[in-house]
């Protein structure tokens, strides 16, 4: 994770520009869903954030069977944005700044290719985007190893179960909210304080 400052805003940004204030949408795997939601709920100009499976088949996309690690899918989230407030790559930013993009299917003590780094683009300008802020980041020095983050194409989304939506905020004393999510909406509030919102 990026530590004492925002990592720069990418060179180029799909979102640059947008008037029309039509809700867009991103998909992010960054380790346990329940973090990665907690993170991008609090951002100003994001409307809704799901979690979810992307990545496998579709008959393969519930807990239990993404769990076994060997479905290909990863936990993921689809975030619901106007571009006018957020731009994808102020999402993007965010993203490569409150997880560790150096850790091949693992964040914190959570293993498994369903933990893995990886955005899933929508278009041929989100992919240029991703493709784009990772070689900004590398050739910068950002991280002091490789990003390892995948780049891959989004299918399908399938929502989680319902009891896994809105994890963090619902269970706010959770043990795991504390260890996992709670440092990186933490981060979040520390290097994006004109973006994070109070709850």
């Amino acid at each position: 994770m990026a530590d004492t400052a925002p990592l720069p805003a990418p060179a180029y940004d799909p979102d640059a520009g947008a008037v029309d204030g039509k809700p867009r949408a991103a998909v992010f795997a960054a380790g346990c869903f329940w973090c990665v939601e907690g993170v991008f709920e609090r951002l100003d100009g994001v409307s809704d954030v799901v979690s979810g499976y992307a990545g496998g088949a579709p008959e393969t996309a519930n807990y239990e069977d993404v769990c076994g690690g060997d479905t290909g899918h990863a936990e993921v989230v689809r975030v619901t944005y106007d571009p006018t407030r957020i731009t994808f790559g102020e999402l993007l930013r965010v993203f490569f700044s409150t997880h560790d993009p150096t850790t091949p299917d693992r964040q914190g003590a959570d293993e498994g290719e369903q933990y893995r780094s990886a955005v899933f683009v929508a278009d041929d300008a989100q992919r240029r985007a991703v493709d784009g802020y990772i070689a900004q980041l590398t050739k910068a020095g950002s991280f002091r190893s490789p990003i390892v983050t995948r780049v891959e194409t989004l299918t399908a989304f399938h929502p989680a179960e319902e009891h896994h939506q809105d994890f963090v905020r619902r269970n706010p004393g959770h043990p795991y909210v504390r260890a996992a999510a709670g440092p990186k909406i933490a981060k979040l509030c520390a290097l994006f304080p004109d973006r994070a919102r109070a709850r």
